[in-house]
């Protein structure tokens, strides 16, 4: 018998992360299916919790389970799973899903290892089956596509940003306040700064829209006309793994299969050839653009829609065409 589906609620800044919303909508997916009700939990203290309280409670699930300990204004994997097992507990989920995420990939790591849980990793399609999850992940650079399922008791499973439609709001569940006990000793890494490098635009994992450059932008000045262009898409800026080894970018920014892997709507490939190494990266990107003056780049076999030309040339005109586009709609 199911027990239902727990979501873990990441938040960030007082603020629910977009992730959550898709796996609300995936948890959902699973309770049609038969899987039970949809509950989130929220971990931190009480600042944290209290903060996001009220969106989580707007979405469309039956309960919010609220772990709350001083000890938790900063992430801890050790803290946080405490608590998060304490949560899986008390609503007695059988499914128990995360964003796969930086934090989500080592929360649920921790987390299955304290439920005695399976975990599935950057899965890409959820199905619920004969009382168990059924997973699709891929690996081997995307090259297979890998169909698992779970018999343990708890089943978690962590999920690649941008595959779900996010859920909507309309709901009004009720708290439930979970107890969280934390020893000495139990936590062993505290954060003692936290240096934010980002310009306030979504993570690479997380972002819609990316335009990434690679060596033929050929200085760190010249990725400007990417900021530029990326400004007026409201997108966030990459780099292939030739860009970032080049000096160009920081690793942070990188693109592939030693960096990340994104799944944005609208990908746009600025000077990359197209070796295997950035493909495995981005391939499952929904729309591919790519700009390159090699006609015969290996980038063009895998785009939807290819530029042939000077980089220097197009990315400044679709720019200024964007900038005309969004002055004529305001």
């Amino acid at each position: 018998m199911a027990n239902g589906i727990l979501v873990y609620g990441e938040v960030r800044d007082g603020s629910l992360k977009a992730i959550t919303k898709e796996l609300v909508a995936a948890a959902a997916h699973l309770s049609q299916a038969g899987a039970g009700p949809v509950s989130i939990a929220l971990v931190g203290d009480a600042a944290t919790v209290d903060a996001a309280l009220p969106a989580a409670r707007a979405l469309p699930v039956a309960t919010v389970y609220a772990a709350r300990h001083a000890e938790l204004a900063s992430y801890s994997s050790q803290g946080y799973a405490i608590a998060l097992q304490a949560a899986i507990k008390a609503s007695d989920a059988k499914v128990v899903l995360f964003g796969a995420t930086a934090l989500g990939r080592d929360l649920s790591a921790r987390a299955a290892a304290r439920c005695d849980a399976s975990l599935f990793t950057d899965c890409t399609e959820l199905v619920w089956s004969g009382g168990n999850l059924r997973v699709k992940r891929p690996v081997y650079s995307g090259k297979v596509i890998l169909e698992l399922e779970s018999t343990a008791g708890v089943q978690m499973a962590s999920i690649r940003p941008n595959i779900f439609a996010p859920a909507g709001a309309g709901g009004s569940a009720e708290v439930a306040e979970v107890a969280v006990t934390i020893a000495d000793g139990d936590i062993r890494g505290r954060v003692k700064e936290i240096v934010r490098t980002s310009t306030g635009k979504k993570d690479l994992t997380e972002a819609e829209i990316i335009v990434s450059g690679g060596r033929s932008l050929k200085s760190p000045d010249n990725f400007k006309i990417l900021d530029e262009m990326a400004e007026a898409l409201g997108a966030t800026v990459g780099a292939s793994r030739a860009a970032v080894d080049a000096g160009y970018a920081p690793h942070s920014m990188q693109v592939g299969q030693t960096g990340k892997v994104v799944n944005p709507k609208l990908y746009f490939a600025v000077g990359i050839s197209g070796a295997i190494q950035h493909l495995v990266g981005m391939r499952t990107s929904k729309v591919i653009v790519a700009v390159n003056k090699d006609e015969n780049a290996p980038i063009f076999q895998k785009a939807d829609y290819g530029l042939v030309g000077d980089l220097f040339e197009i990315v400044p005109k679709i720019t200024e065409a964007l900038k005309k586009l969004h002055a004529s709609s305001h």
